[in-house]
């Protein structure tokens, strides 16, 4: 079947372009008409789940001074202070990294007088830190 002309694609015209498709690339269009029922309910599941938070996270952790901050938390509560002297980094950079990290929900932050402690917000931080580098080692 021809892709419609105008960009307005239906969703009905949407299957039929996929199917069309997938039948060419795999040679049996019954099986190109199962398969992709079973993409389009798995995009359609996705897309109600919506991936912003997970792309918050991924981004948060995707800079290296973020990811060295949650190794450092891995070991324990810390001080903004012993941070941003763990870091050589000025105050108002670590600050806003940590912001990021607490955003994302990676890290929970307490009040004790002036000072703010950081920590890990739970067990699957560490997990994911540990599972990063267990995939670096692999390579």
């Amino acid at each position: 079947m021809p892709r419609p002309m105008n960009d307005e694609v239906s969703e009905a015209s949407i299957d039929e372009v996929a199917i069309c498709s997938l039948a060419r690339l795999i040679g049996d269009e019954d099986r190109a008409r199962s398969r992709t029922r079973r993409l389009l309910s798995l995009m359609k599941a996705i897309d109600m789940d919506g991936p912003e938070g997970e792309v918050e996270v991924f981004k948060a952790v995707a800079d290296p001074c973020r990811l060295r901050i949650l190794k450092l938390l891995k070991e324990g509560e810390l001080c903004v202070c012993e941070i941003m002297t763990a870091l050589s980094k000025p105050q108002s950079s670590t600050s806003h990294h940590l912001s990021i990290l607490r955003k994302a929900g990676l890290v929970k932050e307490r009040r004790d007088g002036k000072w703010f402690y950081y920590r890990l917000a739970d067990s699957a931080v560490n997990e994911m830190i540990k599972q990063a580098v267990a995939l670096k080692k692999k390579q």
